[in-house]
């Protein structure tokens, strides 16, 4: 990619209100490209409604949860707490982008169709779990309550750039990491479900990442280094709840969401797309950051194999211990 009007790239040349209004087109082509392609789904349709049954609680027949009522595999429970519990906290989700992109035009049209999108996944996920009886209802809502009341604040500075380079990598993420639970749950009927929300999160990380395109295509040096510090910071946006970093090392090994995975499947796919390790014609600022980028998917490789050689080890001995 080469940059035709280099002095756009200044880190005095935009700000935020000047970018915001400068994308608008660009928002508004992209959201009326997602409107032709995404489909309307009612999250009803994906739950077996028929195998539900009363808890206790008003109702004198209500059945007491036990482990043992669910096919879900123990790692497809885990993995679908994290990513409920992610869900479930829409409304600081949306506060964040409305804060940052506006409420008026394109954007604030995106911004109400996205959390409309979005406030499905939670929805449906809730009705499979508690009719599946795949977890704890008790524990379930107590997560709940914990993880919403902190609320979320994201590590992006307030900055529209690099919240745009952040959602463009982490709608990505959430697509990966529902559709390997899915694989992983043991229940056809969980993976449909999964497969049909990691649809809706593929088209918003095509949103965000034609959108993250056209920045660079604006202001170079300004996004090349937001995409540095996103890369290089990057969490999930679950990194609050109650239990996540134990949850996510079951999920690391379980091979639902990894660093070989984080690596592979999220940050190399939209790094090669827009083709950020060949934008030329990028300021001192810019190229440091290119540079930085470069180094680090270096080292993030490198751990990601270690971690690769010391989970097929693992594998080793469990094989072994389930021989003897």
């Amino acid at each position: 990619m080469t940059i035709t009007s280099p002095h756009l790239g200044s880190s005095k040349a935009w700000t935020d209100a000047q970018l915001l209004y400068a994308l608008e087109e660009v928002v508004e082509k992209e959201l009326n490209r997602h409107l032709k392609v995404a489909k309307d789904w009612m999250p009803h349709e994906y739950v077996p409604f028929s195998d539900g049954r009363n808890f206790p609680g008003v109702f004198d027949d209500g059945e007491a949860w036990a482990a043992d009522q669910s096919k879900v595999t123990d790692i497809g429970k885990i993995a679908l707490v994290v990513n409920l519990l992610t869900e479930d906290n829409l409304p600081s989700y949306h506060h964040e982008i409305a804060s940052l992109f506006g409420r008026d035009g394109a954007w604030g049209t995106w911004v109400h169709r996205w959390t409309a999108e979005e406030g499905r996944h939670g929805i449906v996920m809730r009705d499979y779990l508690l009719t599946s009886r795949a977890v704890d209802p008790d524990k379930l809502e107590q997560f709940r309550m914990a993880h919403m009341a902190e609320g979320f604040e994201s590590d992006n500075r307030h900055s529209m750039l690099h919240s745009v380079a952040y959602v463009a990598f982490q709608e990505l993420a959430t697509r990966v990491s529902h559709r390997n639970t899915g694989h992983q749950s043991g229940d056809p009927v969980c993976d449909r479900m999964l497969a049909r929300i990691a649809t809706d999160e593929n088209l918003h990380m095509v949103f965000y990442r034609n959108l993250l395109g056209a920045a660079f295509e604006l202001a170079p040096d300004l996004t090349m280094q937001a995409v540095r510090d996103v890369v290089v910071d990057f969490r999930m946006p679950g990194h609050g709840m109650p239990g996540f970093e134990r949850a996510a090392a079951q999920m690391a090994i379980g091979e639902i969401y990894n660093m070989r995975i984080h690596h592979d499947d999220v940050i190399q796919p939209v790094l090669r797309f827009l083709k950020v390790m060949d934008i030329d014609g990028l300021g001192p600022e810019g190229a440091k950051a290119q540079e930085e980028l470069g180094l680090y998917m270096g080292g993030l490789d490198s751990e990601a194999s270690k971690f690769d050689e010391k989970l097929a080890a693992r594998k080793v001995r469990m094989a072994a211990r389930g021989r003897a």
